[in-house]
């Protein structure tokens, strides 16, 4: 069985999402010098620290934080997630009726979005997991090339 943890329900890879691989790793630079320099005892004493340091503290832990599919990423009044759910799709893109307009809206900002369903369905998700992988691994994220959907006209 194929593990689709890192798969969201709309097709993305959630090892390509800045959240789960740059910010933590970033975070994490910040707040280990931070560490051993004593901020996490004397920075206290400035005003908006304690928000601060519990926030990066979040960022650098954002990476091990569930997916879509455990309803902890992503927002929670996803329609695209509650419509899989009801329709037992495992990914979008093996629906019947893709590309839905939910889907085409959330492709304007993800450009390759439509492209990678398409090389999912030709090569299998374990293989396009696997590729996504090495995208990962490559430090690609979707931010990288993502479009605010406002900025991309309508055809």
């Amino acid at each position: 069985m194929v593990d689709l943890s890192q798969v969201t329900y709309c097709g993305l890879y959630c090892g390509l999402c800045a959240q789960r691989n740059r910010i933590p790793q970033r975070a994490r630079a910040l707040r280990e010098p931070m560490e051993k320099e004593g901020w996490d005892r004397w920075g206290r004493e400035i005003p908006g620290f304690e928000g601060f340091w519990s926030f990066l503290a979040n960022l650098a832990d954002s990476e091990s934080r569930s997916s879509c599919r455990g309803g902890t990423c992503g927002p929670p009044f996803c329609g695209i997630r509650k419509c899989a759910q009801t329709r037992r799709v495992d990914v979008c893109p093996f629906c019947g009726e893709y590309p839905c307009d939910r889907i085409l809206g959330l492709a304007k900002g993800y450009v390759y979005m439509l492209a990678d369903a398409e090389r999912m369905k030709a090569v299998g998700v374990e293989a396009w997991i696997a590729e996504q992988e090495e995208r990962r691994k490559t430090g690609f994220a979707y931010v990288d090339i993502r479009c605010h959907p406002y900025d991309v006209p309508d055809k």
